[in-house]
């Protein structure tokens, strides 16, 4: 295996913007570190896990059953839409603190299998850098772990960068504005995902 290759893929696609990375910074900034924790715990442990399901063998119901690719990307889509909604709209105080509450360890992780990041990552790493053999669950196992290992600080930046800018930003209203710009955000990372499902419904 490449591992340089794979790390590298890993840190990369970690540490760009996408579903994840835009709700953690949103739920550092609402709720800080102590009470996102569930949700980065979430992401860092249920990610991986979705690496090992896909590469053992899940993405192989796809290529049988195409259409449950279909249902599950526009259900994830519309998910998505809704979190973003949710977090533009998410009520602020005047001190500052959301007055709703951050993901829990078991959302957090659910949602990997509706974010089409997710997907994609799962996906590509899988078929790109294992080979068919007997060693083929092993390198499933250690892209697995080169994620977590890799994957987790990245989104801890994600997660501090929003808990930082808390101090920042007393008024309400910018708090208020930093949510809509981090809806718009996640909305923009859909953008590929309407296309893909426009032209697949059209054809």
């Amino acid at each position: 295996m490449e591992y340089l290759a794979i790390i590298a893929f890993a840190i990369t696609t970690c540490v760009t913007p996408g579903p994840n990375n835009a709700m953690i910074m949103a739920s550092g900034l609402n709720y800080g570190i102590r009470r996102s924790m569930p949700h980065y715990l979430g992401i860092i442990l249920g990610f991986p896990a979705m690496v090992l399901a896909v590469g053992l063998g899940i993405a192989q119901l796809f290529e049988v059953y195409p259409v449950m690719h279909l249902v599950l990307k526009i259900a994830g889509a519309a998910y998505l839409s809704y979190l973003a909604y949710k977090i533009a709209t998410a009520p602020v105080s005047a001190s500052s603190e959301a007055e709703g509450k951050p993901f829990s360890f078991i959302q957090a992780a659910a949602f990997q299998w509706v974010n089409p990041k997710a997907w994609v990552l799962a996906v590509g790493a899988t078929v790109t850098y294992t080979t068919l053999g007997d060693g083929y669950v092993l390198q499933v196992l250690t892209i697995g772990l080169i994620f977590l290992i890799f994957g987790a600080p990245c989104i801890m930046l994600w997660l501090w960068g929003g808990a930082s800018l808390k101090t920042l930003m007393r008024n309400p209203n910018t708090v208020r504005i930093f949510n809509i710009s981090m809806a718009v955000l996640l909305i923009s990372s859909l953008v590929p995902v309407f296309i893909e499902l426009y032209q697949q419904i059209m054809v």
